[in-house]
């Protein structure tokens, strides 16, 4: 089991739209017939304001994964959108420690 996880640290004033631009990431992911994961927003604490996660089986499922996003246009223009938002954006691949 592998699982992404994306922080999303918003420009002052932006965590709205970053959560509507993740919501929509999210869209697309579904209309290319990827698991949507799930989406987290911050409460209180340090930390990004807004998370998202999504488990693949192995890391192959999440390398294709990876390939159907960077083959859509639509995936890319949602993309360069989010980064227009964010002061810091980490993307953290993990897996299960047994």
């Amino acid at each position: 089991m592998v699982i992404e996880i994306t922080n999303y640290y918003a420009l002052p004033g932006s965590v709205e739209a970053v959560l509507a631009q993740r919501r929509l990431a999210t869209e697309i992911r579904a209309q290319l017939g990827l698991p949507p994961g799930r989406i987290f927003r911050k409460l209180e604490g340090a930390g990004p304001d807004v998370r998202w996660e999504c488990v693949f089986d192995s890391r192959e499922d999440y390398e294709r994964d990876m390939a159907a996003r960077g083959a859509s246009g639509e995936f890319a223009r949602a993309r360069q959108e989010m980064h227009t938002l964010l002061e810091r954006f980490e993307r953290h691949l993990q897996e299960e420690a047994e």
